[in-house]
């Protein structure tokens, strides 16, 4: 067993989903798309994938927690913008510092916009449960406005960004790392990266834009 396994505790787990969930149940109205239901859902299937390829499944449950606080500290924001934040959850926690500062590696490791093919097993993990909430067929429809409410950006910036960030991952094949969810979430992403495709598309037809401005 590693180091990094046995530091990471259950006691030490346990504490830090309680005081995300806390943050999550407080800025509940501020955090629309990456609230609780984000947090759990990507710590879920991150440990899911964790276990699956071998890698650090404690670590990765607790980067999964933190991965996203930076929402939680500024809008429309990277990861480095809540390793403070992220940092003091695990220190209370009582995560030893080097430990602490692996899950803050791994969850920049993970970052969609920056994210290559050989990145670390423990990141692979986290990316590929916050890549399949990413590609869910719902997440367009129920979250996606959710997002831009909570980002405040516009369906412009959200799908260039989404192209953008998402469409080299796809093609070049790295998309999902670990080899079943490639082979059952798959169709779902390429669905996904098509319908934002067609959006970001339809944004440059003048009578698109005539007719979202009249409906907003």
């Amino acid at each position: 067993m590693s180091t990094v396994t046995r530091t990471v505790t259950a006691q030490a787990i346990s504490a830090v989903e309680g005081e995300v969930w806390r943050l999550c149940r407080d800025l509940a109205a501020k955090l629309q798309f990456h609230g609780w239901h984000h947090v759990s859902f990507v710590r879920d299937k991150a440990v899911h994938f964790a276990r699956r390829n071998g890698s650090d499944a404690a670590l990765v449950e607790v980067a999964a927690l933190v991965h996203d606080v930076n929402y939680m500290v500024r809008r429309n924001s990277l990861p480095v913008d809540g390793r403070r934040l992220r940092l003091d959850i695990l220190a209370r926690a009582g995560v030893p510092d080097e430990v602490a500062a692996r899950v803050d590696a791994v969850v920049e490791e993970a970052e969609m916009r920056t994210r290559h093919r050989d990145i670390s097993p423990e990141a692979q993990a986290l990316s590929d449960a916050d890549t399949l909430f990413k590609a869910l067929p719902v997440t367009p429809v129920v979250l996606a406005p959710k997002y831009l409410e909570e980002n405040g950006i516009t369906l412009r910036e959200l799908a260039h960004k989404i192209v953008g960030e998402q469409r080299d991952k796809h093609d070049e094949g790295f998309y999902f790392y670990d080899p079943e969810a490639a082979a059952t979430y798959s169709r779902w992403a390429t669905a996904n990266l098509e319908l934002w495709s067609c959006i970001v598309e339809s944004l440059d037809d003048p009578t698109v834009n005539e007719l979202l401005s009249a409906v907003s």
